[in-house]
């Protein structure tokens, strides 16, 4: 739910309001309001621009989905798939860029001027199974790079997801992570 509205921009508004209160508070000569306006307006105005600095916008779909995808996504969409797109389209505080972390464990991390960025997403279906399909600016890492880290990035990626990776422009990179049904074994006869 926090991850939904951005957290600096109601530290921004509530304390510009009891800031600005407090202030007019202080012309009028009413010290009980001033005294609370200035006590906590001014924390919480600092505290919302210093979120604002660190303020990680969530993205948007490059595409929206088909109904068709939806009911896929409804259907097979596995618990790291929800994650991921989950926490694409949040607000997130701290944090250099969306997935940065997963980046560097799966040996994509590497400085900051070469690091993958994703950039969007979309949701599609990839031989009858959900895909979500995850948009890299990438001018530093070649497509060669991406297909030698593509084997620890399924395993990051969990069980139950294959992974595609193309190139769709210069310094573009798809990653596709589709689900993968479940293999159910024959009962071998004795």
């Amino acid at each position: 739910m926090l991850g939904r509205f951005s957290l600096a921009t109601t530290g921004l508004t509530v304390g510009s309001i009891m800031t600005v209160s407090a202030i007019i508070a202080y012309i009028f000569e009413n010290a009980t309001i001033n005294l609370i306006g200035f006590s906590y307006g001014i924390p919480i105005l600092l505290g919302g621009i210093a979120f604002k600095i660190t303020e990680l916008k969530p993205l948007k779909a490059s595409q929206p989905p088909t109904p068709e995808v939806v009911a896929l996504r409804e259907a097979q969409q596995t618990k790291t798939q929800k994650m991921v797109r989950k926490d694409l389209t949040r607000y997130w505080y701290g944090q250099d860029a969306h997935l940065d972390t997963a980046l560097k464990k799966v040996g994509l991390g590497p400085p900051k001027d070469e690091q993958p960025v994703v950039t969007g997403f979309h949701e599609g279906i990839v031989d009858e199974a959900y895909a979500l399909v995850l948009e890299f600016s990438s001018p530093g890492l070649s497509l060669d790079t991406w297909h030698l880290r593509q084997p620890k990035i399924e395993r990051y990626f969990g069980p139950g997801i294959r992974t595609e990776i193309t190139q769709t422009g210069e310094e573009t990179i798809h990653l596709a992570l589709i689900t993968q049904p479940a293999t159910v074994e024959e009962p071998v006869s004795v």
